[in-house]
């Protein structure tokens, strides 16, 4: 690798993260024009015992998300799956649910569904169901009942999942709302139903066989590879995960919306795949209906807190659709992760980008924004 790296400045304010204490330690990966760069640095954990590789492990959190947009755009190819069919083919769980009147009332007072949930309503986040944060009286049965919002999947069977969500109401009409998180894991038990097998079989043969990524599962494929996860707290973090925790072995819950484990490189690859038209994984068309912005104007008033300046949501995808920071430019598209991850890709650039670290976020001020800045400052 040259020493004349164009992200050369990249480069020296990770190290400077590291060397400061903020970043345990990183693993990034950029192809630009065509040619890849890879570097590491730091330790997986903060007591320095193992060095960050190129093949060492992170926990993605929502940095899953794009993943389950293609699996289910794959089975969709194939015909498998008609995007507008109702879920309850697949879902009986969510035949027949009921709408509260009022999002922050009494989870008695509802009325009935004006249409049904879709398999596109569980890919665009609008099936009514989600992470409310609200603490209303549904919010927190969402909670209580274990389907809450994380950086780690829950700790249920799909089964128990979807009986538990299908006896709450929903927070508002399909097809209404953006909410998040909620309806990946929704949209991971459909596939497994559709498809008729185990979620990392069908991830095995539709994804990370026909791209040749080695590192990327449910559960570390190499758990020497994973050091601990950590959230902040206070002044100080708090431990998510340890190296030897949950996503060392198979999970109770296979999920897409936080449930994978991977490499700066696979993810690159992946992101890379959509970014050059989808082969061997998607068709063209279905690379542009994923990495399209998909919510009314509406929707992405209520959900711009969230998404960001300029971002809209697509099919498991953030979507930049309109101008918003220097690096945030229309026709972007990727996602982050709770557990300290980024990656996007930006066709117009020819650039692709994955950070991924085990310094986790516990709010918009924990964002690696800082790390897009300098990237682009490059080109």
């Amino acid at each position: 690798m040259s020493d004349l790296s164009r992200f050369v400045t990249v480069w020296s304010l990770l190290e400077a993260r590291v060397e400061s204490g903020r970043l345990p330690g990183y693993a990034a990966a950029v192809r630009y024009r065509g040619e890849v760069e890879v570097r590491t640095g730091g330790c997986l954990d903060p007591a320095g015992a193992t060095r960050v590789g190129p093949d060492s492990l992170y926990r993605l959190a929502s940095l899953s998300k794009p993943f389950a947009g293609v699996l289910t755009l794959s089975l969709a190819e194939d015909g498998l799956l008609d995007l507008d069919a109702p879920v309850d083919r697949w879902l009986p769980e969510l035949a027949e649910p009921r709408v509260l009147r009022d999002r922050a009332g009494a989870l008695a007072d509802t009325v009935p569904t004006e249409r049904p949930i879709t398999v596109r309503h569980l890919l665009t986040s609008t099936p009514g169901f989600g992470a409310l944060w609200d603490d209303s009286p549904l919010d927190r049965a969402v909670v209580a009942a274990g389907l809450g919002a994380g950086p780690l999947p829950p700790e249920l069977t799909h089964e128990e999942y979807l009986a538990r969500l299908g006896e709450l109401p929903l927070a508002a009409q399909p097809g209404a709302s953006w909410l998040y998180q909620l309806s990946t894991e929704v949209l991971s038990v459909l596939l497994t139903r559709v498809a008729g097998c185990p979620l990392h079989d069908l991830l095995r043969d539709r994804v990370t066989g026909p791209l040749g990524l080695t590192d990327t599962g449910f559960w570390a494929a190499d758990p020497a590879r994973l050091g601990p996860a950590y959230l902040p707290a206070g002044d100080g973090v708090e431990l998510l995960d340890p190296a030897d925790g949950r996503s060392s072995r198979p999970p109770e819950f296979e999920g897409l919306a936080a449930g994978l484990v991977s490499s700066a490189p696979d993810v690159l690859t992946l992101l890379s795949a959509l970014a050059d038209g989808g082969g061997p994984l998607l068709g063209p068309g279905s690379v542009a209906a994923m990495t399209t912005g998909a919510l009314t104007t509406a929707q992405r008033a209520e959900a711009a807190e969230f998404l960001g300046p300029g971002c809209s949501w697509g099919l498991q995808v953030g979507v930049q659709v309109e101008p918003g920071p220097p690096w945030a430019q229309p026709g972007r598209f990727g996602w982050d992760g709770g557990t300290g991850t980024t990656g996007y890709a930006d066709p117009d650039r020819d650039l692709v980008g994955v950070l991924l670290t085990n310094a986790g976020m516990a709010g918009p001020e924990d964002g690696l924004d800082w790390f897009w800045r300098a990237l682009y400052r490059c080109l």
